[in-house]
């Protein structure tokens, strides 16, 4: 089962080894990785998904790492998570139209253009990027890179996007 796990650390070198060597001593799998600063100066928050049949044992283990400040385990109910991808689609003239109608249909934005190719840039949580992927691959996906996950906590039960109408 895959589990997404968010680990506020103090910024010192080594800390991101030391947390992906936890999870590879254990013959857990990282399918994701992404680490970034905080709002807290001198802070970083690693984001990861990784295969694991049970974490509680490892958050346990992940807590008594020197430079480790706070663990937590984020479920698709308790947490926004997003991630971003790029993804370059065939486009030749013929249809180059049909292929930036259904890239808009996601919120995607071109951000490179070929005589026979257009690269997007999509965001959202995995499922709008799997939709994405399903929706693009008749016309034929030529290259995709997608970013390592983030998760937030969630404070409401409300999706902003069924408020103001924006679909992702």
């Amino acid at each position: 089962m895959k589990h997404t796990i968010s680990v506020v650390v103090e910024d010192k070198p080594g800390v991101l080894a030391r947390v992906s060597a936890m999870f590879s001593n254990r013959g857990f799998n990282i399918h994701s990785l992404a680490v970034g600063p905080t709002h807290i100066e001198g802070r970083s928050r690693i984001t990861l998904v990784a295969d694991a049949p049970e974490v509680e044992q490892l958050q346990k283990q992940l807590h008594k790492l020197v430079n480790v400040i706070k663990v937590h385990e984020f479920d698709s109910s308790t947490a926004v998570v997003s991630e971003v991808m790029l993804a370059r689609v065939t486009s030749v003239a013929s249809n180059r139209g049909a292929v930036g109608d259904t890239a808009a249909l996601f919120g995607a934005r071109v951000v490179d253009l070929g005589t026979d190719s257009m690269t997007f840039e999509v965001a959202g949580n995995p499922e709008h990027l799997q939709s994405f992927i399903d929706h693009m691959a008749p016309f034929g996906i030529v290259d995709l890179v997608k970013s390592g996950r983030i998760a937030m906590k969630k404070l409401s039960s409300v999706r902003p996007a069924a408020v103001s109408g924006i679909s992702r």
